[in-house]
């Protein structure tokens, strides 16, 4: 470990000088030389067993996070629910470059410079942890910095985690491509207790000023801006998604990509199928008659993760004609258990948390000191309910079976959190097992993203939170990476289509989690269309497919079998079932076209791909699916 003083700092590394001038002034810095010691400076001078982080606000002491050191690592709670998860209103840009995201301005009402000026006053005047990193991974990423207040040092231990280790004298000397800060106090003392983080970019460096120390919205989801922005410049992206190599029990090899907005099953595609303890296989139950429905599966195929939230599509290992090839933007995984509620759910997942070969960083998870954190052992918020955002971070290289080389794209799922529908309550939640769709509509679907039913990863506005609780949709947009992108809504959206329509080798599918109409169904939807999808190597001949009643909803499958099973037709269409029935169907059915309708309008713009213009007309007028496939037919 490095702790410098009053002497030149990274000589190596070209600074914007006013950064330089804070790094010169303040009071000291380390620089961890393992991860080893970065992990204990997150316990503080005294190394637990239980570390307050706390800052003078105004005079006042105020305590943010409690870290305590248990067997497997240390247990992050923070003081108030709020911070437990990540605002989705806390996205500023401070600059004059395109982009369709609040103004710092236009929100606070003044310029962001002297704000800023005030963030690195006080960085100049702690003490603080100087961190290198690649964003994006250590493989394809750009060489960047952190800035970390010492007495936070595990945010500095998850970022690193998050985008893997890597040290000033193997980056060599350089200009960082990106920069974040870490200032909390301003949390209190500017935004009214409110997580923000403001983009400050220039085509050369993009600065992320983290005013808060939940990790998701800046060292996770800020890194993902910074890849959005490096590829806007250059023209690619980085999908919101996971994916999964699948080797069937005769030894066939499929990749599944899975896309959808936050709680849409990203996490779940890379993990097994549950089983019940007989090992049948729970599909759904029927919410209003109780009935449940089992399949029996007696082997399914094994699952080998390649990327698990942040999937770079870079430009130089694209070298599979027809194909998409991914490979992992991230070192390490932020993976919610809030699915995990006692052992024996997931024992690949126990076992890499509670005995890793190396300490972890679990989030809103109960840590008793020199105890062992359970990753079931959830959080209590104020409520007196378990937080339903519990994270750990873990390295990939924690799981034995993870592919590191890029991987072609067999097949592109998207996934939708669906309400209950009945004919009581009819709702959007309409959406059948397993729909192929024509890249045509797969760009819609992930135009808008919907993001409903009860999504556990982040917060939520109060209108949010009544459309949700009245049946209603919230629109993450933009392939359900726009949450985190400081550019353009058109932009991202002419990236997308270009990115679907070359993959013209490529199979797209729609799969819901929670429900299917009236049965509630978790992620099993989603883990038995993976094993149907691996099972026929992605191929699905057209005539075993029928137009779905909603045009949007493309085709789905006359009858389906897996294993020689046959799922019941009504969970493939969901106008079949007793408890639904096509009246009901129906009006979720308007409900869906009605809200794509108004959230596509905004994209009619000069600067839309002509392709892109004539796909939403068709969604305006209702037009049949065949109309879809005409403009970007389906892989045969």
């Amino acid at each position: 470990m490095t702790t410098i003083a009053h002497r030149p700092v990274l000589p190596d590394v070209t600074l914007p000088p006013a950064l330089r001038t804070a790094l010169d002034s303040c009071l000291d810095i380390t620089i961890p030389a393992t991860r080893e010691e970065l992990y204990w400076l997150s316990l503080g001078p005294e190394r637990g067993p239980k570390y307050d982080v706390s800052y003078d606000v105004n005079g006042t002491r105020v305590k943010e996070v409690d870290v305590v050191r248990c067997t497997n690592g240390i247990a992050v709670n923070y003081v108030e629910d709020y911070m437990r998860r990540r605002d989705p209103d806390c996205m500023r840009i401070a600059d004059d470059l395109p982009s369709d995201k609040p103004r710092y301005r236009d929100r606070h009402g003044a310029e962001f410079d002297p704000v800023k000026a005030e963030t690195l006053q006080w960085l100049s005047e702690q003490s603080l942890i100087l961190v290198p990193f690649k964003a994006g991974g250590p493989r394809f990423g750009s060489p960047s910095l952190a800035v970390v207040p010492t007495n936070a040092a595990f945010f500095a231990l998850a970022l690193m985690d998050l985008q893997g280790w890597v040290t000033f004298d193997e980056i060599g000397p350089y200009t960082p491509r990106s920069i974040l800060y870490v200032a909390p106090p301003f949390r209190h003392t500017r935004f009214d207790g409110k997580q923000i983080v403001v983009h400050d970019r220039t085509d050369e460096l993009h600065e992320i000023f983290a005013y808060n120390l939940y990790p998701g919205p800046s060292a996770k989801k800020g890194v993902f801006s910074v890849l959005l922005d490096i590829g806007a410049h250059e023209g690619w992206l980085t999908a919101h998604a996971s994916s999964v190599r699948v080797t069937t029990p005769y030894e066939n090899e499929t990749v599944v990509m899975h896309e959808g907005a936050s709680g849409g099953g990203k996490s779940e595609m890379c993990q097994d199928i549950r089983r019940e303890d007989d090992g049948r296989i729970l599909l759904g139950y029927n919410v209003v008659s109780q009935e449940p429905y089992h399949i029996t599966l007696a082997q399914s195929s094994r699952l080998e993760p390649v990327t698990d939230d942040m999937t770079l599509c870079h430009p130089s290992v694209q070298d599979a004609p027809g194909k998409l090839v991914v490979a992992d933007a991230e070192d390490g995984w932020f993976v919610r258990v809030d699915n995990l509620r006692e052992y024996g759910e997931d024992y690949d997942l126990e076992k890499a948390f509670i005995h890793p070969t190396q300490p972890l960083v679990f989030f809103n998870i109960k840590g008793v000191p020199d105890a062992t954190a359970l990753p079931w052992e959830h959080t209590l918020d104020s409520t007196g309910k378990p937080c339903p955002n519990p994270r750990v971070v873990i390295s990939r290289r924690e799981f034995g079976d993870v592919v590191d080389e890029p991987q072609p794209v067999d097949v592109r799922t998207f996934g939708v959190r669906m309400p209950l529908c009945t004919r009581e309550q009819p709702s959007y939640g309409i959406m059948g097992m397993t729909h192929f769709v024509p890249p045509s509509i797969a760009w819609l679907w992930r135009l808008i993203a919907p993001r409903g039913d009860k999504n556990p990863s982040i917060g939520a506005t109060d209108s949010e939170l009544s459309a949700v609780h009245h049946g209603g949709m919230i629109s993450e947009g933009v392939g359900s990476f726009w949450p985190f992108s400081t550019g353009t809504k058109v932009g991202g959206a002419n990236l997308l289509l270009r990115q679907l329509v070359e993959a013209d080798r490529t199979r797209y599918v729609l799969t819901p989690n929670q429900h299917i109409g009236a049965y509630k169904v978790g992620f099993s939807a989603e883990w038995l269309t993976r094993e149907y999808l691996a099972r026929r190597a992605g191929r699905i001949r057209h005539d075993k497919l029928v137009p779905s009643r909603l045009p949007l909803l493309g085709y789905t499958l006359a009858d389906m079998r897996i294993d020689g099973q046959e799922i019941r037709p009504t969970f493939l269409r969901t106008e079949r079932q007793s408890r639904v029935g096509v009246e009901a169907y129906d009006i979720g059915a308007r409900i869906l076209a009605d809200f794509f309708k108004s959230e596509l309008r905004q994209y009619l713009t000069d600067e839309l791909d002509p392709l892109g213009r004539q796909i939403i007309e068709l969604c305006l007028r209702d037009a049949p699916v065949e109309e879809y496939e005409a403009l970007t037919p389906m892989y045969a």
